[in-house]
C-alpha cells in the first residue's frame, strides 16, 4: 500500500478531523487516523464512539488497504514541513514509512480493521441546508445550551424541520435562543437534539464553505455531508422541554437602543456586580435607561445612563450580567429590541436589523431577583 499526497493538504483535512479524537480514549485505537485507500482516493477517518468524522482525499496512487495511524504523531510531524509531496509506503514490519525532501520517518500502524465501523442509517430523512445558513444557526444558538450532565436533553441544540422552515432552539433553563428560518424547508415535519461536540465542529468548517449540506437523521443518528466531508453523531436521546410554553407573549414595555453602547455599557457596569450574582439593574423611565450594579460586601457600585426608545411602564428589572452580555455579543445587529413585561417575568431581546429575508432571532433572558 503506497500513497503520494500533498504535505500542507493533508494537515489541512487531518487538522479538521483531529478535533473528533479525545485527549483521553477509552479504546486505544482511538487516539488513531484510520486511512482507507482506494486507488487515486484516500478516506481518513476520526471517531470517538459518538461521532465520527471522515474527509476523502484526491491522492496519486494505485493500490488498496488500511491502516490506523497514530494521530497525535502524525500532526506533529505534518506541521513541521513545508508543502511539498510526501510519500507514504505501508511496510511489512508493522510501520508506515513517510519519505519528504529531507528524509524519511517511521510510525508504528495498527490494522485498519481494529478501528469501529461507521453505522450506516436504514432509511433516514434528508433535509438539504446552506452551509452558511447552519453555521449561522449553529453560531447563534450553541453559546445557550446547558452543561448539566443531569439533564442531557438541554446540554444539545434542538433542530426543528418541517415545510414551514427550519427552526434551532438551545437552552439551559436561564437563557434560550430561538433561530428560525422560513427561507429553507424540509419535506417533512422531524425534529431531534444535536450535541455541542460535533455542532462546535462543523461550525468551524461550515464558515469557509458554499457548499449545500445534506442532513440524513433517523431517530439515534443524524449524518452532515458537505464538500469531502461526512460527519455522523450519536442523537442526544430525549424529549426537548417545551420552550414555547416560556416566551412570554404579551411584552407592553419595549426598549428600543444601540447594541454596542448598550454592551459596552453593561460589560463596564458588571465590573462591580457582586462576583456570585454577576446582577446588573436596568431602570427605565421616559427615554432614559439606568444601568447600576452594586457589590455591597465591598462597597463597590457603578451607574450609567443611556438615552433609548422606550415605550412602556416605568421598570426596574434585575439581569445576570454574564447571560445579557453573551447574548449582546452574539448579535450582529446595530440596534436592539428588549420586550419585558414584569420585573419576574423573562425579557425577550431580538434584534432589530440587519437580519435576511426568512430569518428570526429571538433570545430570551430569565430576571434575577432584585434586593431593594
Amino acid at each position: 500500500m503506497k500513497f503520494i499526497v500533498s504535505s500542507s493538504y493533508l494537515l489541512k483535512q487531518l487538522q479538521v478531523l483531529g478535533s473528533v479524537i479525545n485527549s483521553n480514549n477509552t479504546l486505544p485505537i482511538l487516539d488513531n487516523f484510520l486511512f482507507e485507500l482506494n486507488n487515486d482516493e484516500l478516506t481518513v477517518s476520526a471517531s470517538d464512539l459518538e461521532t465520527t468524522m471522515s474527509a476523502t482525499l484526491s491522492i496519486d496512487s494505485k493500490s488498496k488497504g488500511s491502516v490506523a495511524v497514530p494521530a497525535k504523531l502524525l500532526l506533529e510531524i505534518l506541521k513541521t514541513f513545508p508543502e511539498q509531496p510526501l510519500a507514504f509506503t505501508v511496510e511489512d514490519n508493522n510501520t508506515v514509512e513517510i519519505s519528504s525532501n529531507s528524509g524519511k520517518y517511521a510510525l508504528a500502524y495498527a490494522a485498519g480493521e481494529e478501528f469501529p465501523k461507521s453505522v450506516n442509517l436504514d432509511d433516514p430523512s434528508v433535509t438539504i441546508v446552506p452551509a452558511d445558513v447552519l453555521a449561522t444557526a449553529v453560531s447563534k444558538t450553541i453559546f445557550a445550551a446547558g452543561n448539566d450532565d443531569l439533564r442531557p436533553v438541554m446540554s444539545g441544540v434542538f433542530f426543528q424541520f418541517s415545510p414551514e422552515g427550519l427552526t434551532f432552539v438551545a437552552t439551559d433553563a436561564h437563557k434560550l435562543v430561538k433561530y428560525a428560518r422560513t427561507d429553507v424547508k424540509a419535506s417533512q415535519v422531524a425534529d431531534f437534539i444535536m450535541p455541542k461536540k460535533p455542532l462546535n465542529i462543523l461550525k468551524s468548517i461550515l464558515g469557509s464553505s458554499d457548499a449545500e449540506v445534506k442532513i440524513e437523521y433517523n431517530d439515534s443518528n443524524a449524518t452532515f455531508s458537505f464538500d469531502n466531508y461526512i460527519l455522523m453523531c450519536r442523537l442526544i436521546d430525549g424529549k426537548y422541554p417545551n420552550y414555547e410554553a416560556v416566551i412570554p407573549k404579551e411584552n407592553p414595555n419595549r426598549l428600543m437602543i444601540d447594541r454596542s453602547l448598550f454592551l459596552s455599557s453593561v460589560k463596564r457596569v458588571a465590573i462591580f456586580s457582586n462576583k456570585t450574582t454577576h446582577q446588573i439593574r436596568l431602570k427605565i423611565a421616559g427615554a432614559e435607561l439606568n444601568v447600576s450594579a452594586e457589590d455591597i460586601d465591598y462597597s463597590n457600585k457603578a451607574e450609567e445612563r443611556l438615552t433609548c426608545d422606550y415605550q412602556g411602564d416605568d421598570l426596574q428589572i434585575g439581569f445576570n450580567s454574564r447571560f445579557l452580555t453573551e447574548m449582546l455579543t452574539n448579535l450582529q445587529s446595530d440596534m436592539i429590541m428588549l420586550e419585558m413585561s414584569l420585573p419576574n417575568r423573562a425579557g425577550i431581546l431580538t434584534p432589530v436589523d440587519g437580519l435576511e429575508e426568512g430569518e428570526t432571532v429571538t433570545m430570551l433572558v430569565m430576571p434575577v431577583m432584585l434586593n431593594s
